[in-house]
């Protein structure tokens, strides 16, 4: 496969499922070992939560957190013993943790246990119920970005845009009265579909400075190491080999907005072969058809997707 260029891309939250990675553990020993290094780094085991739920014990940030980073690694680690090496990686927003771990400049533990005080301190930086997020669908980003500016104009509110995800989808962050406001400037503004999303806290807002200054803690006590490859970072898309970038990024996009239609475009320019989504769920693939359908994105969270995957990938002219 030395022709080949992959992009691996890495999922961020609400990708979790109950059940997710335990076809990878039981069938392959590389990442049973994954599972069984993050659950020593984190003192209990987000392999049975992962497993076997509760759903509701999962979807709570400091856990669905480290819980998608272990299944990401997990299934990145079956890729490697098969001798599939990205040239490039990216993570939406949490994902970014499993890109570094990929480019080799995190260790799983360290990515999880940091993961887990991340979901922790984004839940704790905002009381509950006065912030939110919603999607807005069928909408320019530059319309979504216009209905928050005027919306923090006219309410006094923190509004912003915090995913940037593809040309039609763009998600908004903020005080639950902005967010109110930005929403119903978008549907005049002609949004398709708006969406309030079910989150704990309004992520990728100025509302998580709290979060990003204990984060900023956390993260410069780690080391960092030299990537392996290329990272597109959310926060400035940008493609970055530098540790200090790195670790400078991941602190900036707890309050800065995931630059996702950005990040692939500059991938898209750097003509790989193939996106491969690494970890729980097709999220990521479904945006990038939206970005640009002429990509082949594949994916890759259990043996089945896995053998599909490889298949698609010894097809000649694939």
């Amino acid at each position: 496969m030395s022709n080949h260029r992959f992009v691996f891309l890495f999922p961020g939250q609400g990708s979790q499922a109950v059940g997710m990675g335990r076809d990878l553990s039981e069938k392959f020993a590389v990442a049973r070992q994954a599972f069984e290094e993050a659950d020593d780094a984190l003192g209990f085991s987000i392999s049975k939560l992962c497993f076997e739920g509760p759903e509701d014990q999962l979807r709570l940030t400091e856990y669905q957190q480290p819980a998608i980073c272990t299944v990401s690694v997990a299934a990145l680690r079956i890729l490697a013993e098969k001798g599939i090496a990205p040239t490039f990686v990216a993570g939406h927003s949490l994902g970014e943790y499993a890109a570094n771990v990929a480019a080799g400049t995190l260790s799983l533990a360290d990515a999880v246990r940091t993961v887990r005080n991340r979901g922790l301190y984004m839940q704790e930086a905002v009381p509950a119920g006065q912030g939110a997020m919603a999607a807005i669908l069928g909408l320019s980003s530059e319309a979504a970005t216009k209905a928050c500016a005027d919306a923090a104009a006219e309410t006094g509110a923190i509004v912003s845009p915090a995913n940037l995800n593809s040309p039609e989808q763009t998600v908004i962050s903020g005080d639950a009265a902005g967010v109110d406001r930005a929403v119903a400037l978008c549907k005049e503004a002609g949004a398709k579909k708006t969406v309030p999303l079910k989150v704990s806290a309004p992520f990728h807002c100025a509302l998580m400075q709290p979060a990003q200054d204990r984060l900023a803690t956390l993260l410069n006590a780690l080391a960092f190491a030299t990537p392996s490859v290329p990272v597109a970072v959310n926060a400035d898309a940008a493609l970055v080999t530098d540790a200090d970038q790195l670790r400078n990024a991941l602190i900036r996009q707890v309050t800065g907005a995931v630059r996702w239609v950005e990040s692939m475009r500059l991938l898209i320019a750097e003509q790989p072969t193939h996106f491969i989504e690494v970890g729980p769920g097709k999220v990521l693939c479904g945006l990038m058809r939206q970005i640009d359908r002429g990509q082949t994105c594949l994916n890759v969270e259990d043996e089945a997707s896995l053998e599909k995957a490889l298949a698609a990938l010894q097809t000649p002219g694939s």
